[in-house]
């Protein structure tokens, strides 16, 4: 790697426009503390430049042992063969390469395609108290703590993640700046969730209150291009002042966004740990529920009518389980969890119920908010599903198959098949006989580029 020192003038001749100071101290394109100084002189790392641009490059070739393809295992192994930036063939193990195709084989080894986290705080840095300290962030270190959480998940395995909890839009600010950034994960978004006012993460910017205020939330959320839009229908545990058993807005306001919504071409996945407002945003609706915990007053409940409704809607649900190995709860978590009768065990077992019902789960990590939920433990939340009943087949294909149909991708990402990105995870032995090798990374590609 070679360090490389320009004028702010001949970066941006470099990429092509005169991009304005704040773009380059937080794109990823310089290095960060200092990236400018006062005469204009940007720090550039040259490898992540290069990078980070995309370009000619050589077909290669990723020859397995066994493969699941996003939606089944493939007898037999694989040779994936890769051009550009895409998977062009998908051909049995042992088949003849293209002429001049370099073929990497990975022994004893299992291909899948690159993970989808579909639920991610970017702008938390996996801290204590990560989402209460979101307000003393300035948007260069928010850019740097988003690119820090990227490479955590990409270490992981994830190629792609949604980002559910944007602060300020600076997850979107960043999405924008990178589209062609291959560097790192792809990034969709829904900008600063819609909340009540000092309702769950409201200090990320998105407080609303009446059908008028919601419409226009929405309006503006369009505007600024999100992928999908986010309500916090009910209170969250992390919010000290909400009540995850209650319901924060009306049937009323959420089908006011959710048609809002609807006709600019926008889903809308609703945060809702209440059973009253899981009900709710049904009725309204809504397109996928986050977490869908099902607790009451008195406790957790799963109703029957409900479990009908979410299989008759077929809408995503993102149950958010999965903790960092070795995760030691606060004392007053536990106590929260144990009044609302949900241990972590028990929550694997109500969303096993639920695969079993026919409810069509994704994963997600909820990472970053805590260090129990840090970044890059989407590996973490499969196992944690598996360990409630899901198959290994079924529950792989809810991060990647299944959630690139909730997250919208599904026309690129999500499967080893040819004409989609080549977003590739090789995992060491066989995460279809043993979950737990999907903790075992040894390549990750990003859009046809080894990045691990």
């Amino acid at each position: 790697m070679v360090l490389v020192v320009v004028r702010e003038t001949l970066l941006s001749a470099l990429l092509g426009t005169n991009w304005p100071r704040e773009w380059l101290m937080t794109s990823g394109w310089c290095h960060r503390s200092p990236v400018l100084d006062d005469d204009g002189l940007a720090v550039v790392w040259s490898s992540v430049l290069a990078a980070s641009m995309p370009g000619e490059r050589e077909m290669f070739a990723i020859e397995v042992d066994r493969m699941f393809d996003g939606e089944r295992a493939v007898s037999g192994g694989a040779l994936v063969t890769v051009d550009e930036m895409r998977i062009v063939d998908v051909a049995p193990r042992g088949a003849q390469p293209p002429e001049s195709c370099e073929v990497t084989r990975f022994e004893d080894a299992t291909l899948l395609p690159g993970l989808i986290d579909s639920h991610v705080h970017l702008c938390c840095d996996s801290g204590p108290g990560a989402l209460d300290r979101l307000p003393e962030f300035s948007k260069v270190e928010l850019a740097a703590i988003i690119e820090d959480a990227l490479r955590a998940h990409m270490a992981a395995g994830v190629t792609t993640v949604r980002d559910l909890g944007d602060r300020g839009w600076a997850v979107i600010d960043w999405r924008d700046r990178n589209r062609s950034n291959v560097a790192l994960p792809t990034v969709l978004g829904s900008g600063p969730p819609i909340t009540s006012p000092n309702g769950h993460c409201s200090n990320m910017g998105g407080e609303a209150r009446g059908v008028e205020q919601l419409r226009q939330a929405v309006v503006e959320r369009a505007e600024r291009g999100v992928d999908i839009v986010k309500i916090m229908a009910s209170g969250g545990l992390m919010t000290p002042g909400t009540d995850v058993a209650r319901p924060q807005f009306s049937v009323d306001e959420l089908m006011a966004v959710v048609t809002e919504a609807h006709a600019r071409g926008l889903r809308v996945t609703a945060h809702a740990h209440s059973l009253d407002a899981i009900k709710d945003a049904l009725a309204a609706g809504i397109d996928g529920v986050e977490h869908c915990s099902f607790m009451t007053e008195s406790g957790v409940v799963v109703a029957d009518d409900v479990v009908a409704d979410l299989v008759s809607t077929a809408i995503p649900v993102c149950p958010t389980i999965g903790l960092a190995p070795g995760t030691v709860f606060p004392a007053e978590l536990v106590e929260l969890l144990r009044k609302v009768g949900m241990t972590w065990d028990a929550a694997a077992r109500v969303y096993g119920g639920l695969h079993k019902a026919g409810v069509r789960l994704v994963s997600g990590s909820d990472g970053g908010i805590s260090p129990a939920k840090r970044h890059g433990i989407l590996p973490e939340a499969v196992i944690h599903l598996v360990e409630g009943g899901v198959s290994t087949v079924d529950a792989l294909a809810t991060a990647t198959c299944i959630a690139a149909e909730s997250c919208g991708v599904a026309d690129r990402k999500g499967r080893v098949s040819a004409g989609f990105d080549a977003d590739l995870l090789v995992v060491g032995d066989d995460p279809l006989g043993d979950i737990t090798a999907l903790r075992n990374v040894q390549a990750v590609f990003v859009r046809g580029t080894r990045r691990v």
